[in-house]
């Protein structure tokens, strides 16, 4: 009897565009800066993008245009944690120092901030004049778009 194999890339499929953000804006605040440029109502969702193995959680923010059935997310890309240190047990005087931890959702581009990850189906979207859009926001220090044949994590992108 034959066995056939199915692997997750003949599932999944890259029908989106993937823009990286450079800001120092936190999350909501970017949010409501892409609402009024844009024109859109993206809103943050009731949980957020867990990653169990580091113990990490990020904001992700999404609209759906039900005329156009593009999905637009907004997903960051850094998360901070406090987390005690360690100490060694021949200390004289306990000191609870806590440590601040980062964690990226895509190790791969730790500089990036933020990605907007739009999905889309049916038709070719115009990213450069997303990016362009996305640069006219004063507080966007830079945004371009990413290559995703160059990503290594993208089931982080899966929600």
């Amino acid at each position: 009897m034959a066995m056939h194999k199915l692997l997750m890339d003949d599932f999944y499929d890259d029908s989106y565009a993937l823009i990286a953000i450079h800001c120092g804006l936190e999350d909501y605040r970017l949010a409501y800066m892409v609402n009024k440029y844009f024109g859109i109502n993206l809103t943050r969702k009731d949980k957020d993008l867990d990653l169990n193995y580091t113990s990490s959680s990020f904001a992700v923010y999404e609209w759906y245009n039900e005329a156009n059935d593009v999905t637009w997310n907004l997903i960051a890309n850094i998360c901070k944690k406090e987390e005690e240190s360690l100490s060694s047990s021949g200390v004289l005087f306990a000191d609870d120092k806590k440590i601040t931890k980062t964690y990226n959702l895509l190790p791969e581009l730790k500089k990036v901030d933020f990605f907007i990850k739009i999905s889309n189906d049916r038709q070719r979207l115009n990213e450069k004049l997303i990016i362009t859009k996305l640069q006219s926001i004063p507080q966007v220090i830079t945004s371009y778009e990413v290559d995703l044949s160059k990503i290594k994590s993208k089931e982080h992108l899966i929600f």
